[in-house]
């Protein structure tokens, strides 16, 4: 079965361009030229949507919102296309959730090799699942009151379920089954971004966005200057 993707963009020549493209990459890819026009729909179909941002009515930033306010379809990455090309407009769209941002003009070899991470990405969250799954054999991985649901891919602080990316839910998970040492950035971006072309900047947005989820919990990963990130069981 192909791997499914959604084009969102007001453009009809941005839509047909990467379509052709990604068809030819063997993904089997729909296009809308509106966030309404995509909420028609069946969108827990597809494995990945690439969305522009400025688009009439509802912009991208809106339509991934609902997207992340709907248990079916929260978990789909999404990869933010857009002219808006300050490092404001970067930072809001991986605050918001986004899994990667691409700017305009783009290249195609550049929205590829980003397709291709970020679906491999979305594959490390199941593959270290299953790899804590057989070295733990409870159901949940747990630290106090902040817990990690295995089988539903899914994480809790007191009860409450956070609203995780994929990636940063591979991230707390990396962290919760390797506690107690300093990971070099290098090492983090191995085994959550399989080793793919991804800046130590990222690494650092990623951990900030995720301590400011965790809430108190956040305070145990402890960032070592020069050398990287851990999660420390004790507390300073």
């Amino acid at each position: 079965m192909r791997v499914k993707i959604l084009v969102i963009d007001d453009e009809e020549s941005i839509c047909e361009i990467l379509k052709y493209n990604l068809e030819k990459e063997g993904y089997e890819v729909t296009t809308a030229n509106s966030a309404e026009e995509a909420l028609g729909l069946d969108l827990p179909a597809f494995s990945l949507m690439i969305v522009d941002i400025m688009m009439e009515r509802l912009s991208g930033f809106d339509f991934a919102k609902r997207l992340q306010n709907n248990s079916s379809t929260e978990r789909i990455p999404i990869i933010f296309c857009s002219a808006l090309n300050g490092e404001d407009d970067t930072v809001m769209g991986l605050n918001i959730g986004a899994d990667d941002y691409i700017t305009k003009p783009f290249s195609i070899s550049e929205v590829i090799a980003r397709v291709r991470a970020v679906l491999r990405r979305s594959n490390v969250t199941h593959q270290l699942m299953y790899n804590a799954s057989r070295s733990i054999y409870e159901p949940y991985i747990t630290f106090h009151g902040l817990r990690i649901d295995r089988n539903e891919k899914l994480c809790y602080v007191d009860g409450t379920r956070l609203d995780l990316t994929p990636t940063e839910l591979s991230l707390v998970l990396f962290f919760m089954t390797h506690r107690n040492r300093i990971y070099s950035r290098e090492e983090i971006i191995k085994q959550v971004w399989e080793g793919q072309e991804v800046t130590t900047r990222t690494v650092d947005t990623n951990m900030a966005r995720l301590r400011k989820k965790l809430g108190k919990y956040g305070n145990h990963i402890r960032t070592r200057a020069g050398f990287g990130y851990g999660f420390k069981e004790e507390e300073d």
